[in-house]
């Protein structure tokens, strides 16, 4: 023990760096743990379209969506859905929800403020259409 407070009383610098690292992974994994929506990877998400009939929410920007995007996905901004409302979206409250965006970042807020308008199972795709696309899985233009 008495190594330990030398070693951090020597490097405090290094300490420091330590204790940040180790409270980014608590936080992480307790963030994830107590999340209102789950991430889920490619597959999965082919999973939920086939077996549970899941509805894509795809928020990027139309322009990007044209490019490419996952068949079926419906084009909603992340504007539009603003506090988890969007007409569009209000007859899917009970189906599987899949927000996915550009590489797995802002589906985040969007996928929150659709579980706190009451929607039943919302999921991310982790990633994003960057998974997707990695995963050489196919894409719809148009």
């Amino acid at each position: 023990m008495q190594e330990y407070i030398e070693f951090f009383a020597s490097h405090p610098f290094l300490t420091a760096i330590w204790f940040v690292l180790f409270f980014a992974v608590i936080y992480t994994f307790f963030q994830s743990k107590f999340s209102a929506f789950t991430r889920v990877n490619p597959q999965q998400l082919t999973i939920l379209v086939n077996k549970e009939d899941a509805v894509i929410v795809d928020i990027r920007g139309q322009a990007d969506f044209n490019k490419g995007h996952i068949a079926g996905a419906m084009n909603i901004a992340a504007e539009q859905i603003e506090g988890g409302k969007n007409a569009k979206l209000e007859k899917f409250k009970s189906r599987p929800i899949i927000v996915v965006c550009a590489a797995g970042m802002t589906a985040s807020k969007v996928a929150n403020q659709l579980a706190q308008a009451e929607f039943e199972n919302v999921n991310i795709l982790d990633g994003g259409m960057n998974a997707w696309s990695n995963a050489n899985l196919p894409v719809a233009k148009g």
